[in-house]
């Protein structure tokens, strides 16, 4: 196991390094809702207490051959929406944890938001999205919602990562440096789910468009902060997933959401951070626009023509995706086989490739577990490079990169240190970490409640 880990450790270095690894790494992962499916487990008990897992992703990790833990959580968190009344993020009488098209911001509060957005999610649109937050109707009561969802909240991932970090140390999988990965949303994409809501954009985007944009630009302070990892690493990135481009005209596309993400992305490459973009839907008439993104961001692709995507845009960044999750359930083993290779044959060659599918699994259903068996063990025995070590392709360098060095986030709900001192002049200096970390977490909790 020592040496299996050690491979997988080199190997995913080597594609962030701009080497052709041994062998093309393999980023397999199921939900929580798979593994509860495949260990006969009703999907809304697991996620209510995901311990009740633990045997299922032990037996699973030992079967699938993947270089990464082979488990992850489901980001909707009953026990802590529940707590605080949501009505964005609600279980099915089938456990499913749905995302209504629910409107958080009116369109009359454009101006109120674009003052200072984070006043205006805290005072208007967090009471709307969790009832329980409303203090108008619920008083101190509302303050008990807080806290018990931000406390079912870290209990959740607790037991998550507690089941990831035992099934990583058994079977040796590719563990990324700590504090140099988070996630966040495009800023307009942030803009259009939990606060205009899909439908309320879609026509902001034809009536009142010098709003969105406005609205856009006034998020990204917030944004970038919430998305800046506590390390800078190769290894390491930001993660976005883009929800609206492919709903929209490309004129809308270009003028709103394209320069807040391009501007953020750059950024984060002037610090020597990189971007990890999963492209949602059918990105092939924005590859022109990919191309301007920083060396080595990471692109996913969901759909598109694998043979243009990677002779466009191969050398320059880290592609993964696109093979489609149907394969499983569509093909017999055989078939999953000869799909796989035929895949590779166009992805893996001059590196710059990861392998993984073009979506996740919902539930169990969605894959053949022999079959998926099958393709990993494809990619592991037939992606193997008889040049590895040689160069991949463009190498990165921060330099190439100028931060736009856009005003800092603000807000009269945000406390800085000085600010701070003032309240409580005799706080040691070395309290400095503790208040602003202690702040910050505030700003991440509300900022996850728009997910």
């Amino acid at each position: 196991m020592k040496s299996i880990k050690e491979e997988r450790q080199q190997i995913f270095s080597d594609v962030y390094s701009n080497i052709i690894p041994k062998r093309v790494p393999i980023n397999v992962t199921l939900t929580l809702d798979v593994v509860a499916g495949y260990a006969g487990l009703e999907r809304k008990e697991a996620l209510w207490n995901p311990g009740l897992v633990e045997d299922a992703v032990m037996e699973i990790g030992e079967k699938v051959f993947t270089d990464v833990c082979i488990f992850g959580g489901n980001p909707r968190i009953p026990s802590s929406t529940q707590a605080m009344g949501s009505i964005n993020s609600v279980m099915s009488s089938t456990g499913f944890m749905q995302h209504p098209n629910v409107v958080g911001l009116l369109e009359e509060e454009y101006d109120e938001f674009i003052e200072d957005p984070f006043a205006c999610i805290v005072e208007k649109v967090l009471p709307r999205l969790y009832k329980e937050m409303d203090f108008s109707l619920n008083g101190a009561r509302s303050l008990f919602a807080v806290a018990q969802g931000m406390s079912a909240r870290n209990a959740y991932f607790a037991q998550i990562g507690a089941i990831s970090r035992k099934a990583s140390e058994t079977y040796g999988s590719y563990v990324g440096p700590m504090g140099a990965s988070t996630g966040v949303y495009a800023c307009m994409d942030l803009l259009s789910d939990n606060l205009r809501s899909f439908t309320g954009i879609s026509s902001d985007i034809r009536r009142i468009p010098e709003k969105v944009a406005a609205a856009s630009e006034s998020l990204y302070p917030y944004n970038y902060k919430m998305g800046l990892p506590a390390v800078a690493h190769k290894e390491g990135s930001v993660f976005f997933p883009l929800h609206m481009p492919t709903f929209m005209r490309e004129k809308d596309f270009e003028k709103l959401w394209w320069p807040t993400f391009k501007r953020q992305v750059d950024d984060y490459a002037s610090l020597g951070i990189h971007a990890r973009a999963f492209c949602e839907g059918n990105w092939m008439r924005y590859l022109d626009y990919l191309q301007d993104l920083p060396t080595d961001t990471r692109l996913q692709f969901e759909y598109g023509e694998a043979k243009v995507i990677k002779d466009k845009l191969g050398s320059k960044f880290i592609l993964t995706g696109l093979f489609p999750l149907s394969t499983l359930t569509s093909y017999n083993k055989q078939q999953c086989i000869d799909k796989t290779k035929e895949f590779l044959d166009i992805m893996a060659p001059g590196g710059k490739f990861i392998f993984t599918f073009d979506k996740n699994p919902l539930v169990y259903a969605d894959i053949n577990l022999e079959n998926l068996i099958a393709v990993c063990e494809t990619v592991r025995d037939y992606g193997v490079y008889d040049n590895a070590g040689e160069k991949a392709g463009l190498d990165f360098s921060k330099d190439d990169y100028e931060h736009s060095n856009s005003p800092p986030f603000t807000s009269k709900y945000y406390r800085t240190w000085g600010e701070y001192k003032e309240l409580h002049p005799h706080t040691p200096d070395n309290a400095r970490d503790i208040v602003e970390n202690l702040e910050d977490s505030i700003l991440r909790f509300v900022y996850s409640l728009l997910l």
